[in-house]
């Protein structure tokens, strides 16, 4: 069955990525924010969605997370995933991922970003591929080349991770050899 103009778009779109940015709460997490009575801040990740950015990693693209918060929660988790991309308590979300690019050597074509909320809707206007979650706001939706059938914090970067592991086709099995 051939495929529609947008779902073949959405392929070359996810084809071309070479990093994949992801926003944080709202889109690693389910956005609450939990805290004790010490002030002491809590965040549930979904272990699908860790496994899903490992193995974008050992594909050879490379992962990054975009925060407008600081959250020692977040570096500690980062940091058990192997993301040396982390940028917190970035209020402009744009020019930190243009200058991530420009780190890189890649344009926004080589480039996904998945958010949630209106502080993410200039990444999502540049990049190659413009992610939403499946609860993301209105505007960030209409914005996004595609939504994801999960919410954020409940699988939604797997999501993410399937679809341009998928596009940039099989993986080699330990031998080597293609699956």
């Amino acid at each position: 069955m051939p495929q529609s103009p947008a779902r073949m778009d959405l392929h070359a779109r996810a084809q071309r990525v070479r990093v994949a940015c992801f926003d944080v709460d709202g889109v690693l997490t389910d956005g609450r924010l939990w805290m004790n009575e010490q002030g002491v801040e809590l965040k549930g990740f979904h272990v699908h969605d860790g496994l899903g950015l490992k193995r974008l990693r050992e594909q050879g693209i490379e992962v990054a997370l975009i925060s407008a918060r600081r959250s020692e929660c977040v570096s500690l988790r980062a940091q058990e995933l192997g993301i040396h991309l982390l940028f917190q308590g970035q209020t402009d979300k744009l020019t930190c991922f243009e200058q991530l690019l420009m780190g890189l050597q890649l344009n926004a074509d080589q480039a996904a970003y998945t958010g949630d909320d209106l502080p993410d809707l200039p990444v999502l206007e540049c990049a190659g591929l413009a992610v939403a979650v499946a609860n993301a706001v209105t505007a960030v939706k209409t914005a996004a080349h595609w939504i994801t059938e999960r919410e954020g914090g409940n699988g939604a970067v797997r999501e993410v991770c399937e679809l341009i592991l998928t596009a940039q086709g099989p993986e080699p099995d330990s031998q080597g050899a293609l699956a």
